[in-house]
């Protein structure tokens, strides 16, 4: 009994159904294949049965069942489906009508009969490996030996017939054309990831960047981890001095002072982020390679991850809460000196000082996790927005930022040209003319060694802004061979980020709370100070009465 081809769409009788069944029981160890070119096959497939195809490259064929192992002992779809994926690129490019029944004949063959295996065409296999060799060297593809053409029949009909593929197309042509042109990014394989967890990375879904960074070598990476872990810990200290000065006299700071507080909170809580992301490293801002799988370990974005987004919640919060704070600020400033406020006045006002400044940061905190915009920063290991997005960088960060500093700006500048003009106009004595003074200084001082700061991290989000597109570009450039994508054509500007501009700005981000320690720096805190570990000692030291001895 020889082999023969089966036809794309078999067609059984009733009475061809049952003579299949009674050959299921009665010939099932007998039955064997004397064409050479199936031998190898039919050994391999003595025993399978039909399952439903989903392979996503073979749906919508003439058939839609297939058997495994299949002609290339892949055991299971799934490891069918990823020997499959690095032609992919070529399947969707179109470079050969003949390339995706060709691999389907292979990789999900039709299961018609039992035992019953046909080989594709070589016609088949020499059309596909000629028509797409261009874009297989583009994307650094080979070939796999037993996909040799050689290994295949070389029949009159052609499964499905060459012919009536390749009909009045130049399919050469169409390559070479193809190759002439940007494709985009395509997401490689170690990079994807679960569909339900709506990542996206170079507008491309299920894909995620890559971790670590994609720009920076780890040398360089361990480095800025402990520049931005000694610099947080700088922060953290001062501000948490701020706030501890503030405790031991609540009194003592009150408005249009108070804000200041309220400011080095912020800023200690976002030191204290950072800290964290340097004591976690990757442990929260990546997701775990799986080697097994060939999965790359990737930047965890989203809300799935709880740590991830709880550093996201307290960093974008008080981030921003800082920056409303100062405005804030500048406005108790403005009403002291343009309306002459006194402090109980301005006091009166606390609750919408509050309302603003905690609601307007926890309005934007909500929308972000609603649109799910949480990205993982692989090189202080937080969780932050617009890392990867750019859209999400200008309108979440950079758009509040530039506003709170424009208005701050345009406060402070008020303030303090009306307080010169009290002190030129006005007659005051000389000791309240020098006290007024000291507190214009103040101010000033203060207000540079934070404008300085902020307006440092605006220029560094603004460069990033503009070079997103170019660095990214670049990246693509550089690894589209080795995770076998296509490489952009014609690439216009290449460019790779500097690691010192993102060094200045996670300095500038947690430079910005230090100014609150020289707001409270002075002789008064000092003796603050002092009196307040004295009067511990002298508590500590102070002897028990009688009473609680003869208790004891």
């Amino acid at each position: 009994m020889g082999c023969a081809t089966v036809s794309p769409v078999p067609a059984c009788g009733a009475r061809e159904r049952g003579a299949v069944v009674l050959w299921l029981l009665l010939a099932s160890s007998l039955f064997v294949c004397n064409s050479a070119i199936l031998v190898d096959s039919a050994e391999s497939h003595s025993t399978f049965t039909c399952e439903p195809i989903g392979l996503r490259m073979c749906q919508n064929l003439p058939y839609n069942i297939t058997f495994m192992p299949n002609l290339l002992e892949h055991y299971d779809q799934q490891t069918a489906a990823l020997a499959m994926e690095p032609f992919h690129p070529m399947v969707k490019l179109q470079c050969s009508p003949a390339l995706r029944p060709f691999l389907c004949s292979l990789y999900a063959p039709v299961c018609a009969e039992y035992g019953r295996v046909a080989l594709p065409c070589r016609a088949l296999c020499t059309h596909s490996r000629r028509d797409c060799q261009k874009l297989m060297d583009m994307f650094g593809v080979s070939w796999p030996e037993e996909m040799d053409c050689n290994r295949f029949p070389d029949c009159d009909e052609p499964y499905p017939r060459a012919e009536d593929l390749l009909t009045n197309t130049n399919t050469t042509d169409h390559s070479t054309k193809a190759v002439q042109r940007d494709y985009g990014f395509w997401c490689p394989r170690e990079l994807k990831v679960d569909p339900e967890l709506g990542y996206s990375f170079l507008g491309v879904r299920d894909c995620s960047p890559p971790c670590p960074n994609m720009y920076f070598r780890r040398e360089e990476l361990t480095f800025a981890r402990y520049f931005i872990g000694v610099v947080s810990i700088v922060c953290l200290s001062a501000t948490l001095f701020t706030f501890l000065t503030f405790l031991i006299d609540v009194t003592r700071f009150r408005y249009p002072e108070r804000p200041i507080i309220f400011y080095a909170v912020c800023y200690m809580m976002v030191s204290l982020v950072f800290f964290l992301g340097f004591l976690l490293e990757d442990g929260v801002a990546c997701n775990a390679a799986s080697p097994a799988q060939f999965k790359a370990s990737t930047i965890t974005q989203g809300s799935h991850n709880k740590a991830c987004t709880l550093l996201f919640m307290t960093l974008y919060f008080f981030t921003m809460a800082g920056s409303v704070w100062w405005v804030v600020l500048t406005i108790t400033w403005f009403l002291a000196a343009v309306p002459k406020w006194g402090s109980e006045a301005i006091e009166k006002k606390a609750l919408l000082f509050h309302a603003s400044a905690w609601g307007v940061p926890g309005v934007l905190t909500v929308a972000l996790l609603a649109m799910n915009k949480i990205e993982g920063d692989n090189i202080s290991g937080v969780c932050f927005v617009g890392l990867y997005d750019v859209h999400t960088l200008r309108w979440f960060l950079l758009a509040p930022l530039c506003m709170d500093v424009l208005l701050g700006v345009a406060l402070l500048l008020a303030g303090i040209m009306a307080l010169n003009r009290v002190r030129m106009e006005i007659p005051l004595e000389k000791e309240n003319q020098d006290k007024l003074v000291k507190f214009m200084i103040r101010i000033g001082v203060f207000s540079i060694l934070y404008l300085v700061p902020l307006l440092t991290v605006v220029g560094c989000y603004l460069y990033e802004q503009a070079y997103r597109s170019v660095w990214e570009t670049t990246w693509v450039q550089e690894r589209c061979r080795e995770y076998h994508i296509p490489c952009p054509y014609q690439v216009e500007q290449a460019s790779r980020p500097d690691l010192v501009l993102f060094l200045m700005k996670y300095l500038m981000v947690l430079v910005v709370g230090i100014p609150s320690v020289f707001w409270v720096g002075s002789k008064k805190t000092c003796f603050e100070w002092a009196s307040f570990f004295h009067g511990r000692r002298r508590k500590e030291s102070t002897p028990l009465s009688p009473f609680i001895l003869h208790a004891v």
